[in-house]
């Protein structure tokens, strides 16, 4: 969930709606702080009754919570692709949606107008709901359309959210802070799409032996899209081991053609074992710190 307040921004920025909030998502997560799937989504409930007078509330489409907001806060809904049917349920969308020359390209539509050829700076399926959701805020502010236009399309992502460390037509080089399964899901997806002729291998390090234990299953199915999943152990961050938990839980279930468990050395060695086409790197833990290395065996 995401709050914006004016008062966290230059002044001399003109809000139309100075209180604003998005929420994305209500998947369950951080099981391990608020129990259990119903007070997680409790959590965010409550989180809409705080949003101040006069405020918006966006939501992804797929969130089905009841918000509990003040009679004076409106309430809007985004998506990224939609069925044109159920559009008429939805206030901003994308239509129109067409690739070409590395780049997504596509119309975004509002409750009142329809703003023609947004180009993604950042070119990954995924993206498209994501700049939905950015778009919309600021078109609920008074942003203009060709300011829409130029921003998007000039936004270069933020550092380990689809941070392409090599593109070349022999091999790429993703790294990306994926760690619940439905963002490895979409994440997996959206790289499919973007190079639908090329192996895949997914890099993967969980994160919390308690977010491995409750959603061993989801992560697993989710990686098992790739053509090849290489797996280091649990970064542990806050806690201590969970008996019977590990990365072989999760390596176990996958179904990919190819899998295997290393040590972080070990992963080193196997990169270096091997040519490969894309290489997705995805994990919230100390991961990142093999992306330099891994970019530099690629790139020998």
């Amino acid at each position: 969930m995401t709050v914006i307040e004016a008062d966290e921004y230059d002044r001399s920025f003109h809000w139309l709606h100075p209180y604003m909030a998005v929420i994305t998502s209500v998947t369950p997560d951080h099981l391990d702080i608020y129990g259990t799937e119903e007070e997680y989504r409790r959590a965010f409930i409550h989180f809409t009754s705080l949003i101040k007078d006069n405020g918006i509330l966006l939501m992804e489409n797929k969130v089905d919570i009841i918000p509990q907001v003040k009679s004076n806060v409106t309430i809007y809904r985004y998506q990224g692709k939609i069925d044109e049917s159920k559009s008429h349920q939805i206030d901003f969308y994308a239509q129109n949606i067409r690739s070409s020359n590395g780049k997504i390209i596509f119309d975004f539509v509002t409750p009142k107008s329809v703003i023609k050829d947004i180009s993604l700076g950042v070119a990954v399926e995924i993206n498209i709901t994501n700049g939905v959701a950015a778009l919309a805020i600021a078109w609920l502010n008074g942003v203009t359309e060709e300011d829409l236009r130029q921003s998007m399309d000039s936004f270069l992502g933020v550092k380990r959210r689809f941070d392409f460390h090599i593109e070349r037509d022999n091999i790429v080089l993703i790294d990306d802070y994926a760690h619940h399964p439905e963002e490895l899901e979409a994440s997996i997806s959206s790289i499919r799409k973007r190079y639908p002729d090329k192996k895949l291998t997914v890099i993967f390090q969980p994160h919390l032996y308690s977010r491995t234990k409750d959603f061993y299953h989801k992560f697993a199915q989710s990686l098992s899209a790739a053509d090849e999943v290489l797996m280091i152990p649990i970064y542990p961050a806050r806690e201590e081991p969970i008996p019977g938990v590990s990365s072989q839980v999760i390596l176990d279930l996958v179904t990919a053609p190819e899998k295997h468990l290393y040590s972080k050395e070990g992963l080193l060695e196997a990169i270096r074992g091997k040519k490969r086409e894309l290489v997705l790197v995805v994990g919230a833990g100390d991961i990142e710190l093999l992306v330099e290395p891994i970019k530099e065996i690629l790139n020998a």
